[in-house]
């Protein structure tokens, strides 16, 4: 009512004045473009032209406005444009129903007036058209008071009344004539309106029913429906309405009768395809009329679907009973039915519409089809029309062989056919959706998918590539499933892998992912195959093993070519779970096509990633199956050196191990700890030394292998990348890689092992790169030296062992530059050192230049920067041939090569293997030889350069700095990357002593590294620990050679700078007081015995995982070397069984460790030495001819030998015997009390515990231990004394206190009892001896220091010295007895009064 009453307010108030032809002007506004309707504006919305007559109209009903004046207003407007007229009826029938609802009121009155009026403008017809009989009656248009019952009656009569045709009245000579016209003999030129003329004829002269006739000319087409270019037009032209020709022909439909022995679609459905081809009628009239209904197809459908997975379901139940009569048996596909197929209208349509090339309109009626996968007889008329749609683009590009003709397809006859591919862009528009829409039917014809597939292998050789997405799409919907429907064809999976292998494994990956996944998924027939494939592997894997690889392997090849990807997954599930499955798996793996090989990696990588992390024994027996697998098949690696190369990225170490199983298998390179000590000395060799006699594996079968592995490193270029994230990982590992949940020992454990596998994979990938590459490229590939430690963050070790193989090669690229430059022709060994040292300086030059400012000026004060390159440069090749390796070789192919003369059952073959060892023999004789020649000149140039190594700098500073940078610097890093590089470590140090390099303590060096080596081993892991043990093993070979052999250690000791004890700036050490005796070396060794057993010890009382299993670790690899003292064994050895006892239950591996070594412990017992063998311990020498053992002391200006007078001598000589009278006295009072003293140990022993004799043997290595450096022997024992007190108070424990807490105590007594009396007997003795040993040191000491305060010293005495350097400046601990109480000291004493 809102518009009304504005309409009120702007027109009626003012009607008369301006109102009306203010009313008539909008109405005008409305209808200017009389050639659009005025209801609507040019924004195609409502005009509002209705609502405003409607408004005018209501006033005039309502008695607002005249009537009169009303009528004239709408007579001026009707008169505005045609369609007015209309409007006004429409808003009068708007009016006549709101009126009609009361008739006697005064507004249905004026409304009737208002009509009656309208009656002179507005035509009749028009009125009684819109308006309602009711109305017009009362308006009295309508006069005639029957006129609504008239109506009744001929609507009735039109609409519901049946029309009776009479039949009699046609004549049948009519339809006998129409037949005969129809069915004459008319060639295919025939006009078709001269025949409608005459049907037309016959219909008006026979008065025939037309809709029969249209029913005898659709018979006749079935008849002969090859005249189609004469039946179309004429039944377009004689029925207009498609229909009712979709009415007969449904009614045709319904009354078809269903035969079996059809060889093609009835004529009836040929002829509707060709009325749809011709579009005379359309797909949605004639598609309700076919059966059957589309709800039923789907129920089909959903039903076979069902069964499927039913029949799946029932493979994976696990039956504990045995074999069931009622399991489930391999899925065989019933014998479709033909009728079945032939009663389905809608699959036989399809079909007739391919018999007629209906491609458009086939593919709208398969849309419509509820069904998965296209029947067998479409898809087979299908694939005849692709055979002629790609026959000329076939010919032109993808024939095989000119002369090869083949069997030429004639093109398709039909002018409505799609056209024929002449270009690789024509088969998008038809070709691929045919495809695509033909799916896993595909299989129905081999023929067209090899040329399908060999076509689009052309197009993708192209540089254009046309069909790049277009062939994927055709391999996800066509090809891969039709191939799982193909029974075993691998010649057809070889030409599948032609057109896969152009792809990046990226796609590949994941064409076969939905393969396996939504292909297999949602077709039931690809599910059927599934499920088969499935229980045969299942059978096969039951009966997999060594002896029947062959026949087993044939039918695992046989399954693979159709569905590789399901039996790969349930293969390596079963490889998971059991391991010893991988060798008979990879050995019946030969049989496979490329294509199930490239299928087997992709489901490894999926495997991979599936694989928990939790779980190490499956990630195991993955990388060793992916190891034996790569090796043996050809199969890309690209995808799982990515992989792996992506999970270090993501800081997971894990999956390192894939790669090491890899390198292993396929490069022969072993990163194994278990190496033999001949294998660790082949390693020093030559590579055909290192292959031959250095691995365990054959490395000659491993070529082409390693060829491939190269390929794929470099391809991707991941060789530097996986070397630096390895690297970067060994570090990461150890901050980031641990489980919350896990206890702390067991982190260390995981995380240390991920370590190791960190540094194998390093250690095996760049030795392989520097193996495998050329030189040049190699280097060409790596990243500048000073760019891997800045930039990168990669470790001296790292960086130098992947560049070590290129400064070798720029130093011999130099040396062959400077032979080619030299005149002369003669070669002499100095001209080749010569040059050796000149291209060694102008190769490492540059290294030292950039290695110097990476590290602080400090280190360069005590190391050179030459000699720090020089250290990580070389190799033990470079400073060693190891001859026993050569030789031993030599004689082991020397035997082979006269077995395999003397074994003729060989013929042939055994002359062949003869030849072989010879060219080896030859080989490693001529390696040999350059190896010598280059030793020799690596010695020549050490020899010139080793007088710059130590600064003079380091000659007036202590000592310790120098060797503490070589040994953090240099050797720890070093000696703990790979065995050989242990190895090499001692060496170096060797060789650094042999050269008598300056200002260089081969003494102090070994001492250090004796001397504490408890925090280096509790901080390695297990694998450093291994390496760790070698490189002291091999220091103590050196050690204890020259120990055993006086002769040798004057030769390569006696006047060496390395065992001088005071160093000057003159570098005068002639005197002999300068240098270390013999005797005084084996003191010196026997106190690195001692501190390596002390520091062993630690460890193993420490009750810490890694510390024990690293010092087991460590105590194996030196057991050649150590223990040799029979006291410092036992020691050990009870340390061992007390491991054993308390680990036996608890760490199973700590265990097998100390049972393993304890064997090999008591096996050397026999050869265990005694302290008076191993040096002299009562022996006195004379004070002018006694050296100090201690640590060597430098003296900043020249000091002359020590001159005593006599009158020093003569007090010397009373001091002595006054200390003689008071040994007297001693041992007199010792003897008395010794009675006493013995009841008293027995009494003691019954009760002691083991911490007891621990302690006791603690006591011992205490008395035992040579002097230290620069310390009175009283004050050594007296703080080692209070040492074990402090730490005893620090941990609140006395022995006392352990033995009544010890659960063990009452088992143990009973065991040791018997033991203990024994122990009795030679613990007597042993005490005798060692009170002896006791007071003969003592009194050497004296001497020792009586001798030290004659002595010159620009600081004063030697003591004094020492003390105001070392021990005025800070208390030491030891020395505090401020927390111990009376009991404490008092115990102290009497041990001490015992001890003396």
């Amino acid at each position: 009512m809102g518009s009304f009453n504005k309409f009120v307010s702007e027109y009626c108030k003012t009607w008369d004045k301006s109102g009306k032809d203010q009313f008539i002007k909008t109405i005008t506004l409305y209808v200017k473009d009389e050639a659009k309707s005025p209801l609507f504006s040019k924004s195609a919305k409502l005009s509002g032209i209705s609502e405003s007559i409607y408004d005018l109209l209501l006033c005039c009903v309502r008695g607002l406005l005249k009537k009169d004046s009303i009528i004239t207003v709408l007579r001026e407007i009707v008169a505005l444009h045609a369609d007015i007229p209309s409007i006004l009826l429409d808003v009068v029938c708007i009016l006549d129903a709101e009126t009609s609802i009361e008739v006697q009121s005064e507004e249905r009155a004026q409304f009737c007036h208002i009509v009656r009026d309208l009656e002179s403008f507005i035509s009749d017809k028009l009125l009684k058209e819109r308006l309602e009989i009711d109305t017009l009656q009362d308006v009295g248009t309508l006069k005639n008071k029957s006129f609504y019952t008239k109506f009744i009656k001929i609507k009735t009569k039109l609409y519901y009344k049946q029309r009776k045709f009479n039949l009699f009245r046609e004549e049948s000579e009519g339809y006998a004539k129409l037949i005969v016209e129809l069915n004459q003999e008319i060639s295919e030129d025939a006009d078709w309106s001269t025949m409608l003329e005459i049907i037309q004829s016959l219909i008006g002269c026979f008065n025939l029913d037309p809709n029969r006739v249209l029913d005898i000319i659709l018979e006749s087409f079935e008849a002969r429906p090859h005249l189609d270019q004469l039946f179309i037009p004429l039944v377009s032209s004689y029925m207009g309405d498609p229909q009712v020709i979709s009415e007969v022909l449904g009614f045709k439909l319904g009354n078809m009768e269903v035969l079996e022995d059809y060889k093609e679609p009835p004529p009836l459905m040929t002829v509707i395809a060709l009325l749809l081809q011709h579009k005379v009628i359309s797909l949605d009239n004639i598609y309700p009329w076919l059966r059957p209904d589309d709800s039923i197809m789907a129920k089909e459908a959903d039903k076979e679907l069902k069964a499927v997975q039913e029949y799946i379901r029932k493979l994976n139940i696990v039956s504990t009973k045995g074999p069931q009569a009622n399991g489930p048996t391999e899925f065989i596909e019933e014998k479709a039915d033909p009728q079945e197929y032939w009663s389905n209208q809608k699959l036989v349509l399809s079909e007739a519409l391919l018999s007629v090339t209906a491609w458009k309109e086939f593919a709208d009626l398969s849309a419509r089809m509820p069904v998965t996968t296209m029947a067998a007889r479409p898809a087979n008329a299908l694939c005849k029309m692709l055979h002629a749609l790609v026959e000329p683009l076939y010919r032109k590009h993808c024939r095989v062989s000119p002369k090869i003709l083949g069997t030429p397809v004639p093109p398709l006859n039909s002018p409505l056919a799609p056209q024929a591919c002449k270009s690789f862009e024509d088969m998008k528009e038809t070709v691929i959706p045919a495809l695509i829409l033909l799916g896993p039917a595909l299989h129905h014809d081999p023929i067209l998918m090899y040329k399908i597939i060999r076509i689009l292998r052309t197009a993708k050789l192209r540089s254009d590539d046309p069909l790049n997405y277009e062939a994927l799409t055709v391999l996800d919907a066509a090809i891969l499933p039709a191939l799982t429907l193909m029974e075993g064809n691998c010649c057809m999976a070889e030409e599948v892998y032609t057109l896969l292998k152009l792809y990046p494994y990226q796609c590949r990956y994941c064409l076969y992912s939905r393969w396996k996944n939504e292909s297999g998924e949602r077709i039931p027939s690809l599910i059927r195959v599934r499920g088969n494939s499935l229980q045969r592997i299942k059978h096969i894997m039951k009966r997999v093993s060594k002896e029947n690889i062959k026949p087993q392997g044939r039918l695992i090849g046989k399954l693979s070519h159709a569905a590789p990807s399901f039996l790969f997954d349930y293969m390596l599930l079963q490889i998971q779970t059991y391991d010893n499955l991988i060798g008979p798996v990879v050995e019946s793996l030969k049989y496979l096509t490329a294509l199930s090989l490239d299928v087997l990696g992709c489901c490894l990588l999926e495997a991979l990633v599936a694989r928990r992390a939790s779980a190490p024994a499956p990630l195991q027996a993955l990388a060793a199956f992916a190891g034996a697998a790569f090796k043996k098949h050809n199969i890309e690696l690209t995808a799982l050196l990515q992989f792996v190369a992506n999970r270090l990225k993501a800081q997971q170490s894990q999956d390192l191990i894939i790669l090491k199983e890899i390198v292993q298998k396929m490069a022969g390179i072993e990163a194994t700890e278990e190496m033999t000590p001949e294998q660790l000395d082949a390693m020093a060799g030559g590579e055909l030394l290192k292959g031959e006699a250095g691995y365990f594996s054959q490395v000659r079968n491993t070529r082409r292998s390693s060829a491939r592995l190269k390929e794929a490193v470099v391809g991707t270029n991941l060789d530097i990348a996986l070397c630096i994230l390895s690297a970067q990982q060994r570090h990461c590992c150890v901050w980031k890689e641990y489980t919350e949940e896990s206890s702390e020992g067991s982190q260390l454990k995981v995380v240390g092992r991920l370590a190791d596998h960190c540094q194998d994979a390093l250690v095996q990938l760049g030795t392989f790169l520097a193996s495998s590459h050329a030189p040049d490229e190699y280097a060409a590939r790596l990243p500048p030296l000073q760019e891997l430690l800045r930039d990168y963050h990669v470790d001296a070790d790292v960086a130098f062992f992947l560049h070590r193989p290129v400064l070798a090669q720029k130093i011999a690229a130099k040396v062959e530059e400077l032979k080619k430059s030299s005149d002369s022709k003669s070669d002499s060994l100095e001209k080749s050192i010569e040059r050796y040292s000149a291209a060694s300086k102008d190769a490492l030059e540059p290294v030292v230049t950039s290695i110097t400012p990476l590290l602080p000026a400090r280190v360069w004060e005590d190391i050179s920067p030459e000699f720090y390159v020089t250290f990580w440069s070389l190799s033990m090749y470079d400073l060693k041939v190891p001859v026993e390796s050569y030789d031993r070789e030599i004689d082991r192919l020397k035997i082979a090569a006269a077995n395999a003369t003397k074994d003729s059952s060989q013929g042939s073959k055994g002359k062949k293997e003869q030849e072989r060892y010879n060219t080896l023999i030859e080989k490693l004789q001529e390696e040999r030889r350059r190896q010598e020649a280059h030793v020799a000149r690596v010695r020549a140039r050490l020899a010139r350069e080793c007088s710059g190594w130590f600064p003079a700098r380091a000659a007036k500073s202590a000592k310790n700095e120098t060797v503490t940078r070589l040994m953090q610097l240099c050797l720890f890093p070093r000696c703990v990357f790979t065995p050989p590089d242990a190895l090499y470590c001692a060496e170096f140090v060797h060789t650094v002593h042999a050269l008598k390099t300056p200002n260089f303590s081969t003494l102090l060096c070994y001492d250090r590294l004796f001397c504490d080596i408890t925090y280096s081993v509790m901080s390695c892991t297990e694998g450093e620990a291994a390496r760790y043990g070698q490189f002291l093993c091999r220091v103590l070979r050196t050690a204890m050679r020259w120990h055993g052999d006086r002769a040798a250690f004057h030769a390569e000791c006696a006047h060496y700078p390395g065992f001088v004890t005071k160093y000057r700036v003159s570098n005068q050490f002639t005197e002999a007081n300068d240098h270390v005796g013999y005797e005084n070396y084996r003191h010196v060794c026997h106190k690195w015995h001692y501190k390596i057993t002390k520091a062993m010890v630690v460890c193993l009382d420490s009750g810490e995982y890694v510390q024990i299993r690293n010092a087991l670790i460590v105590l194996i690899r030196v057991l050649p070397h150590f223990p040799v003292l029979a006291r410092l064994a036992q020691i050990i050895e009870r340390k061992v069984e007390k491991v054993k006892e308390e680990e036996k239950t608890q760490r199973q591996d700590l265990y097998v460790l100390a049972t393993g070594y304890s064997g090999q412990l008591r096996n050397k017992v026999p050869h265990m030495m005694k302290e008076s063998d191993f040096h002299q311990v009562v022996h006195l020498v004379a004070p002018e001819q006694k050296v100090t053992a201690e640590v060597p002391k430098q003296e900043d200006t020249p000091a002359s030998p020590p001159q005593p007078l006599d009158a020093d001598k003569k007090d010397l000589r009373s001091e002595r015997r006054k200390d003689d009278t008071e040994r007297d006295k001693e041992t007199k009072r010792e003897s008395r009390s010794s009675a006493k003293e013995r009841n008293k140990e027995e009494n003691r022993n019954k009760d002691r515990s083991p911490r007891d004799r621990s302690h006791r043997e603690e006591r011992y290595l205490e008395t035992v231990s040579p002097p230290h450096e620069h310390r009175h022997a009283s004050d050594d024992l007296d703080r080692d004394v209070k040492r074990r007190k402090v730490e005893n108070s620090g941990n609140g424990k006395g022995s006392k206190d352990i033995e009544e807490r010890s659960p063990e105590k009452e088992k143990r007594k009973a065991k040791v009892r018997g033991d203990e009396r024994k122990e009795r007997k030679m613990s007597r003795k042993r005490e005798r001896a060692d009170d002896s040993a006791l007071l003969e040191q003592k009194r050497r000491r004296d001497e020792q220091k009586g001798v030290a305060k004659l002595s010159g010293h620009q600081n004063g005495s030697q003591e004094d010295h020492h003390y105001e350097k070392y021990h005025k400046r800070e208390k030491s601990p030891f020395r505090d007895r401020s927390h111990e109480d009376q009991r404490d000291k008092h115990r102290r004493s009497n041990e001490s009064k015992l001890r003396r």
